[in-house]
């Protein structure tokens, strides 16, 4: 909030009269037409922008005021330029007095003018009109104008591109495609700025044109780009990097205008006009006569390909050598999309990107520059008809391997991967199989990354991936906390606070648990679903379990556990989803030693347990002998409370004639054994040292699965309602020491009475402990074909009253 301060300057502005306001504005006028601005000026410039801004409603300032306002953008003091702009933009202009630009006083254009500009453009014919009044400081030479203004009017005709591309006509499109040849084929290749030859006789006389350098100190012999060096550029040479920067985005984005009538020639031949050209790679005059849209496209192709060749020069400054970088990923940026535009240019660009590729594949600092290939690659390599089985190698394969920490790398691979989803599933198949290393950036960086996850997961998910997909996400824990110590690993031994090593760093270095931990970091799935000693591993890597980005890794698993059984649902048959149950019942009880992780991954494996299992009851009937054998083990009741209290309710509900014809009363038998056997247990005793007492629902549980199973085979009501009539007789003489709280054991021995109750009626029993599906799901009230609804109206008339 603001100070009390600031507050009382906004409540003073926003209850300032007209006449005190009308009073300022006439000493801000008088203070304007000085020749120097005090700081008297400044500070009331500040306080008219206050006045104006705290306030909703838009104020009109004196015509004179508003025109001083205007003169005040082209100020040489950025202060007053920012102070002006700010002003206008908050003031409604009276009729006439908007802020037009026209090629007389275009050379005044600057940034805040330009968003000036901008802000009062409120239609699209207001936007063509600027768009019209722009363009024509650019159709005279490059002398006559001035390369600052014009260094304003390009990102101001980008924005508008950008946000309204309607707003440009086919002759604007013209006639910036040709700006565009111009400035970047044919700037001066000589250096700016009076670059001076050297010599004792030095003088204005005797400095002669040098000309520009290549990044390597030698002479350029070819055009300008952005990659040639000097002592000073010439205005077309800053219009020449001004356009590369802008080259891209126009070429995107310029099938977008609108399709009006079009005047311009098409066949302009006076684009050299002025310009001076290399001899050394003068363009041919063939391609003068192509259309301005296809000689861009050209003109661009050949600039790539030379900055291209420039990139292979040894940079002297390691500024440059990050400049180089970045100017070869917009090239190859370029060159893709001008040859989405022109497959023709695929057959010539691919050489040159296949060398750079080779050239570029070893260096891993280049690895920025590599996903645009792996892009270009991913558009044309089959137009080109080449093999692109090294490029993915290297892109799901050592990128995230050895640059796992790498941020920018993690943010652009993941982008690029979203970006091109249904390509890469149709066209790559080492993709799917990545997932294990591209993996690693997710337990790296969890917050940072776990949103392209969220996008990424469900396409991961295949039949033959599914299940060790899932044990990997299981173990992410483990392994983010490998990748800590495998960096930590090449540096000095560490120590924790105390001075103690940390043996999990020991373990990793150690041979005898290579394996394991090489494991974890496998490049790519089908080596194995997951460790044999994995109680082993969590067990040696235990101190980590308070490291923060172990942490940060395990609050994101659960997030994609849903993801993940939500996707495996609908593209696995039921032989996976069997062995999904398999694997849910086995990690429930092998997971990182981490509290608050295994308590929300037993809540994600209950709630899919049940989803799959209503989806497909026959998997109950398939993995009985499993389920069995976890819902039969005591100790589960106290480790594992939440995943067996919903084994047990599954079991209950659909091991069932009704949802499996395979269900036999031999079936029903068993599984009333095992469940009986552990509900007698656990209530005939005390809980095990260092457990507590098992949860009120996990019996209420039992009892319930008991009793559906007894209604649907009668031969077991005598035994179930035997141990409810001695659970009522032991609670009688108070607390029993498997449940302390009066409380739950009222409501345990009330649910055992309840159950008792039904049993003594076996038809009525099965019909409310296990409903038929079109009873749990009813629409008398919509069917008008049976008598419910005259009855339900029958009833209601006789229960209100009249």
């Amino acid at each position: 909030m603001y100070s009390h301060g600031s507050e009382s300057l906004i409540k003073q502005a926003r209850e300032i009269q007209e006449s005190e306001l009308q009073k300022f504005y006439n000493r801000l006028g008088k203070l304007l037409q000085g020749k120097e601005l005090s700081h008297e000026t400044i500070d009331s410039l500040q306080r008219l922008l206050l006045i104006l801004s705290a306030t909703k409603y838009t104020r009109v300032l004196p015509p004179e005021l508003q025109k001083r306002f205007i003169s005040l953008l082209s100020s040489p003091a950025e202060q007053l330029q920012v102070l002006s702009s700010a002003v206008l933009r908050e003031t409604l202009p009276p009729s006439g007095q908007e802020v037009n630009y026209n090629q007389e006083n275009i050379s005044q254009l600057n940034t805040h003018a330009a968003s000036l500009l901008l802000s009062q453009a409120g239609s699209r014919p207001d936007l063509t009109s600027l768009c019209a009044q722009l363009l024509r400081g650019l159709e005279g030479r490059q002398s006559e104008g001035s390369a600052h203004s014009l260094t304003h009017t390009l990102p101001i005709i980008n924005t508008i591109l950008m946000h309204s591309p309607e707003s440009l006509t086919e002759d604007h499109v013209t006639l910036l495609s040709k700006k565009f040849v111009d400035w970047l084929r044919y700037a001066s290749i000589t250096q700016g700025g009076g670059a001076s030859s050297g010599g004792f006789f030095t003088g204005p006389r005797s400095r002669q044109p040098v000309p520009i350098a290549e990044l390597d100190g030698t002479v350029s012999g070819d055009f300008f780009t952005v990659l040639c060096v000097g002592q000073g550029f010439t205005d077309d040479q800053w219009m020449n990097v001004y356009s590369f920067s802008l080259l891209r985005h126009w070429l995107l984005t310029y099938h977008s205008v609108s399709n009006g009538n079009s005047t311009s020639d098409t066949d302009d031949r006076s684009e050299v006009d002025g310009s001076v050209v290399s001899m050394v790679s003068a363009t041919s005059s063939s391609s003068r006569l192509l259309p301005p849209k296809e000689r861009l496209r050209e003109k661009a192709f050949q600039y790539c390909q030379r900055l291209i060749e420039q990139s292979d020069r040894k940079a002297n400054k390691r500024i440059d050598t990050d400049l180089q970088k970045a100017c070869l990923v917009e090239a190859v940026c370029i060159l893709d999309c001008v040859c989405e535009e022109d497959a023709s240019l695929v057959f010539r660009t691919f050489p040159c990107i296949k060398a750079l590729f080779g050239r570029l594949s070893s260096d891993l600092s280049y690895a920025r520059v590599l996903l645009p290939i792996a892009q270009f690659y991913l558009h044309h390599g089959e137009t080109a008809a080449v093999d692109c089985e090294s490029v993915w190698s290297l892109v799901f394969g050592r990128l995230p391997a050895e640059l796992f920490n790498d941020h920018f790398l993690a943010h652009e691979l993941l982008r690029f991967l979203r970006l091109n989803l249904e390509s890469l599933q149709l066209r790559v198949p080492q993709y799917t199989r990545s997932f294990p290393n591209l993996l690693k950036f997710l337990a790296w960086d969890s917050p940072a990354t776990v949103d392209d996850f969220v996008d990424l997961l469900p396409s991961l998910v295949t039949t033959g991936t599914a299940v060790e997909l899932l044990h990997t996400l299981l173990d992410l824990p483990c392994l983010s906390a490998t990748l800590v110590l495998q960096l930590r690993s090449a540096c000095l031994p560490i120590s924790d606070t105390a001075g103690r090593p940390l043996l999990s760093l020991d373990a990793f270095r150690s041979t005898s648990y290579r394996g394991l931990f090489l494991f974890l970091l496998r490049g790519e799935a089908g080596s194995g679903d997951t460790i044999d000693r994995l109680s082993t591993l969590h067990e040696l890597l235990a101190e980590a379990a308070d490291w923060p980005r172990v942490i940060h890794c395990a609050q994101t698993v659960p997030v994609l556990l849903h993801i993940f059984f939500n996707t495996a649902t609908k593209v696995a048959d039921d032989k996976l989803l069997a062995h999904l149950i398999l694997v849910i019942l086995e990690r429930s009880g092998l997971l990182l030693n981490m509290p608050k992780y295994i308590q929300e991954i037993h809540r994600v494996f209950s709630s899919h347990l049940l989803r799959l299992c209503k989806l497909h009851p026959s998997l109950v009937v398939d993995q009985s002998h499993e389920l069995l054998e976890f819902s039969g083990a005591t100790a589960n009741v106290y480790s594992k409370e939440e995943v067996y209290t919903h084994v047990v309710w599954v079991l209950g509900e659909y091991l069932s004639v009704s949802c499996d014809s395979r269900c036999s009363v031999r079936l029903i038998t068993s599984c009333f054994e095992t469940l009986e056997a552990v509900l007698f247990e656990i209530t005939s005793s005390a809980p095990p040292p260092g457990a507590v007492c098992p949860a009120p629902r996990v019996i209420t549980t039992l009892m319930s699965a008991l009793a559906k199973l007894a209604s649907r085979s009668h031969d077991l009501i005598p035994r179930v309602s035997l141990f409810f009539s001695k659970l009522k007789t032991a609670t009688r003489g108070g607390s029993v020491p498997w449940c302390t709280n009066e409380e739950d054991l009222v409501a345990i021995v009330t649910r055992g009475e309840e159950l008792w109750s039904l049993l003594k009626a076996p038809g009525v029993a099965q019909s409310v402990l296990t409903p038929p599906s079109h009873i749990t799901t009813p629409q008398w009230h919509r069917d008008t074909n049976v008598a419910m609804p005259l009855q339900l109206r029958a009833l209601t008339s006789l229960t209100h009253s009249q």
